[in-house]
């Protein structure tokens, strides 16, 4: 057993992972993920806290209406308040162009331990599994290291950088795609 495995249980690269829908009750891990300097660098700062509860409660009823897959990663199934991170999968536009988009943030007690590919992988997965969703999009920062091996790890071309707004804010990114597509 590794000296990880002792300190924070299961390795999580092992262990089940839940993805569940954003619920109500989800506002503290927003506000851990969106209103934090560090988890927002690479997506242009971090978000005021006041306008964190109305984005809970779009992204509740969007994930309730089946038209955004918003899922937080929960590692135990016993505590499904207690969240590793986020994963969404949703229709984005750009001018007249709609298409689907993932993103994902892990926060930092569980980074470097494989926890977002594993729920990046099993959305794309469910995804492939539903035929809805197409061609994906990813648009991690370009300097997010991690985010781009995600990425290039789970079969993605890398189609270029590009200027993408994320919260009403420009920041640069590599831009990539990976089709779930039956075909």
């Amino acid at each position: 057993m590794s000296q990880e495995a002792d300190t924070f249980g299961p390795d999580p690269r092992e262990a089940e992972m839940l993805l569940r829908n954003v619920a109500p009750t989800d506002i503290d891990a927003y506000v851990a993920m969106r209103c934090d300097p560090v988890m927002m660098a690479e997506l242009g700062g971090p978000q005021p806290r006041e306008g964190i509860d109305p984005k809970v409660a779009k992204d509740v009823a969007d994930a309730e209406a089946d038209v955004s897959w918003i899922k937080m990663i929960v590692l135990d199934e016993t505590r499904p308040r207690e969240v590793a991170g986020t994963v969404t999968l949703w229709r984005n536009h750009h001018g007249d162009d709609f298409f689907s988009e993932i993103g994902w943030m892990v926060l930092p007690g569980h980074q470097g331990r494989g926890i977002g590919k594993r729920a990046v992988a099993a959305l794309l997965a469910d995804a492939r599994a539903d035929g809805r969703w197409g061609l994906v999009h990813a648009f991690p920062g370009v300097t997010n290291a991690p985010s781009n091996g995600i990425c290039r790890s789970l079969g993605f071309e890398l189609l270029g950088v590009e200027e993408i707004e994320f919260a009403g804010r420009l920041f640069t990114s590599n831009h990539w795609v990976v089709d779930t597509g039956s075909g």
